[in-house]
C-alpha cells in the first residue's frame, strides 16, 4: 500500500485542532431535566491522539486552551492517556470550548447537543501561534475539517498544512463535515480542498453525499483523485480503501488497489467518537507498515471499542489480541461480534458465531 509513513522522527503523530471539555448526564433524559453530568473531554483529533497513545503510539497534541479550570483539566485528562501535550498554549483572553449533550446514542431522535465554542482559544489557532517544530514533528500530521471552520485564522492554518510541500510529513485529513459549524455555504467547497491536500483521507460514505452530491463510495474517489489513500466509511457495511499502486503508465494517476473490509458486528451503545476511533485504528496500523485490508480491519476494531461505550473515547485492545483478531479468516471474522467490555475479554468470549 502506498502513502508510506516516513522514517524515524520525534513522535509517531501529531495531531492538531480544538479539544473540549464535554458533560455526559449521569442518567437519560432531556437536558432540561437531567440532574448532573459527568465531564469528560473530547474533540476529534485529541480523541484521534488519545486512542494512538492508550495503543502504544508516541502522540502529540498541538492546540490552545483557556487559562481556565476547564483547560487545565483537558490537558491533564489527554497527558493520562500518554499524549505529549507539551506545545498546548494557554490564552488567558479565551474560554476553553465546553459542550453538553444528552446520555445514549447521537443517532437517536431526542438527542441533544449544547456546544459553548464560539470565540475558544482554539478559535485562535493560526499559522503565527503554531510552531513549526511542533507542528512537523510527526511521522504523520492529523487534521480534521472541523478546524477550518473555527475561524478565518484556524482555516488558513489548514490551507497552509495542507499545502504539498517537499519535507512535510504524512498529512492525515479527516472530512469531518459539521454542516453547524459553517457560517456559510462554503463549507463543502474549502472542505474538498483541504482533502485534495492531503495523503491520508477519511470520509464517510453518507456525510460525501451530504457534502458534495457524490453517491457512493467509487464516485467519492473520482471526486477526489489526489490522496495516495481514500477510505470511505459505510457504517454498518463496512469501509473501502483506495490506494495508489505504483507507477502508472504514460500521463495522468496511477492506478488504485482497492481494498474491502466489513465491519463486524457490535452492539452498539452510542456512535459518538466512532469515525476518530476508525481513524485512529487505520493510522496505528499504517504506522505499523501492515497491509490494507489489516488497516481496516483495525480500524473496525478502535471504532468497535467506542462503539459499545457512551463515552467519546474508549479503552482500546490490547495490540496483541487486536492483531489476532484482525489475523481471522473470512468467516471468523464474520461471526465475530462485539458488545460492551469486549476488549477486556478473551478471544473465545468473542469470537463466536
Amino acid at each position: 500500500m502506498t502513502a508510506t509513513v516516513p522514517g524515524a522522527g520525534p513522535v509517531d503523530i501529531v495531531c492538531l485542532g480544538e479539544s473540549m471539555v464535554t458533560f455526559v448526564p449521569t442518567a437519560p433524559g432531556r437536558l432540561t431535566d437531567v440532574p448532573s453530568f459527568v465531564r469528560g473531554i473530547g474533540g476529534a483529533e485529541s480523541n484521534v491522539a488519545c486512542a494512538l497513545a492508550a495503543s502504544g503510539h508516541s502522540a502529540k497534541w498541538v492546540g490552545r486552551v483557556g487559562a481556565d479550570g476547564f483547560g487545565e483539566h483537558l490537558v491533564a485528562a489527554m497527558a493520562a492517556y500518554g499524549v505529549n501535550t507539551s506545545a498546548v498554549q494557554r490564552d488567558p483572553q479565551r474560554p476553553t470550548g465546553i459542550y453538553f449533550r444528552t446520555a445514549g446514542d447521537r443517532a437517536a431522535d431526542a438527542h441533544e447537543v449544547l456546544y459553548y465554542r464560539t470565540g475558544s482559544a482554539a478559535s485562535a489557532m493560526s499559522r503565527s501561534t503554531v510552531r513549526d517544530e511542533d507542528v512537523w514533528a510527526g511521522r504523520i500530521l492529523h487534521l480534521s475539517g472541523i478546524t477550518a471552520a473555527l475561524s478565518a485564522d484556524c482555516l488558513a492554518l489548514m490551507r497552509d498544512l495542507t499545502t504539498r510541500r517537499p519535507g512535510r510529513p504524512l498529512v492525515s485529513f479527516d472530512v469531518n463535515h459539521r454542516p453547524g459549524l459553517w457560517r456559510d455555504a462554503a463549507g463543502p467547497t474549502v472542505l474538498l480542498e483541504l482533502a485534495r491536500g492531503a495523503d491520508i483521507v477519511f470520509v464517510g460514505e453518507d456525510e460525501a453525499e451530504e457534502a458534495w452530491g457524490v453517491r457512493g463510495a467509487d464516485a467519492i474517489r473520482e471526486a477526489l483523485r489526489e490522496p495516495d489513500v481514500l477510505v470511505v466509511k459505510r457504517g454498518a457495511q463496512g469501509a473501502v480503501a483506495y490506494a495508489r499502486s505504483g507507477p502508472g503508465r504514460g500521463p495522468g494517476p496511477r492506478p488504485d488497489t482497492v481494498t474491502h473490509a466489513p465491519a463486524p458486528r457490535v452492539d452498539v451503545v452510542a456512535h459518538v467518537g466512532a469515525g476518530d476511533a476508525f481513524a485512529a485504528g487505520f493510522l496505528s496500523a499504517t504506522l505499523r507498515g501492515l497491509p490494507a485490508h489489516d488497516r481496516l480491519r483495525h480500524g473496525h476494531l478502535m471504532a468497535a471499542a467506542t462503539l459499545t461505550v457512551d463515552a467519546d473515547l474508549a479503552v482500546p485492545p490490547a495490540r496483541a489480541y487486536a492483531d489476532r483478531l484482525v489475523a481471522l479468516d473470512a468467516r471468523g471474522w464474520e461471526t465475530l461480534h462485539l458488545g460492551p467490555g469486549w476488549t477486556a475479554a478473551v478471544d473465545e468470549e468473542v469470537a463466536t458465531p
